[in-house]
């Protein structure tokens, strides 16, 4: 009998504290929530992260504040998040250098695999092979062939050392099986600037800003890191299509919460968020900035960075990559 007792007793805890958790779930949100940017105002993952929180605010009847904490590679902005109160209230909305970190930094203030939970996936940067309109080469296999010819082989440009470009970049070298260097630049701009110079070969970065060079017909894009076509330019192949097909890579982004938020919240911010994104005009405005609407479940979302996270470290060690 006593131990009868006891299990009822917890039987009777357990459903009065899942009682109390699932009617908190679903009065939340009372009061503003707070969405982390990890860039600074103006950039791609801050106009989605703005656009996701309008659209947030006018569907769940709070404000959805966006607070923007750049810096450290998005460390500073992923710290902040760990360290909040698992409540619902506190929502990184996480850039792909969080998998990454962990590979190029070995002391991180938090732990990317148990200070977060994955909520969704929101967007991805696609990535795209540019090189000079005015080059030899107009497709892979020709630039390739070129990095192959010349001793020194292939010259890419990165918008920053241990980014996702950066990364990819490296893939490429590989997979090609050419000698290269990958160059840093603080941005894509510059990177934009050298190649319409001729002094690289190539950059394997987001197409935003070189729309109007390649509208002006000063530069040409050979492939995207994707796994397939991409709605942004779909006339472009991917990698796979033009015979490298282990050169898949990204920029992404995707909300997370502090580790223990609870369950219900976790999965009603995940309905809410895949029906924004599923909105026909905001997927227009995401598109026109350069980036890929994605979606999923929070078990997607989770299996994404954990892959993405053991994908990089190999090419980190092989590339014998180090933090700046």
């Amino acid at each position: 009998m006593p131990i009868t007792r006891r299990h009822l007793l917890g039987a009777s805890c357990a459903a009065l504290a899942w009682g109390r958790a699932s009617a908190f779930a679903d009065a939340w949100p009372t009061r503003p929530v707070n969405l982390i940017a990890p860039y600074g105002a103006g950039g791609s993952n801050d106009i989605l992260t703005r656009l996701l929180g309008e659209a947030l605010a006018a569907r769940l009847g709070q404000g959805f504040v966006v607070e923007n904490k750049a810096g450290a590679g998005t460390r500073i902005a992923n710290e902040y998040v760990a360290r909040a109160a698992p409540d619902g209230y506190t929502i990184l909305h996480a850039a792909a250098p969080i998998a990454i970190g962990e590979a190029l930094y070995p002391k991180l203030p938090y732990d990317a695999k148990k200070s977060f939970d994955a909520v969704v996936s929101t967007a991805i940067a696609p990535l795209f092979l540019i090189v000079n309109a005015s080059a030899p080469y107009k497709t892979v296999a020709e630039l390739v062939a070129y990095g192959k010819s010349h001793p020194n082989g292939l010259t890419l440009g990165s918008p920053g050392a241990g980014s996702a470009p950066h990364l990819t970049a490296e893939l490429l070298i590989r997979a090609a099986g050419a000698k290269g260097v990958v160059v840093q630049y603080r941005g894509d701009a510059p990177a934009y600037n050298e190649l319409l110079a001729g002094r690289i070969d190539g950059t394997l970065t987001a197409i935003s800003t070189a729309l109007p060079h390649i509208q002006a017909g000063k530069l040409r894009v050979l492939a995207v890191a994707n796994e397939e076509r991409t709605p942004l330019q779909p006339q472009v192949p991917t990698f796979r299509e033009s015979g490298l097909p282990t050169v898949v890579g990204y920029g992404w982004f995707g909300l997370m919460v502090p580790a223990g938020t609870p369950a219900a919240i976790v999965q009603r911010l995940n309905a809410e968020t895949n029906v924004v994104l599923n909105d026909p005009e905001l997927r227009k405005k995401v598109e026109a900035v350069g980036l890929q609407v994605r979606g999923g479940t929070p078990a997607q979302f989770a299996a994404f960075i954990g892959s993405e996270t053991q994908k990089w470290s190999q090419v980190i060690k092989a590339a014998n990559i180090t933090a700046e």
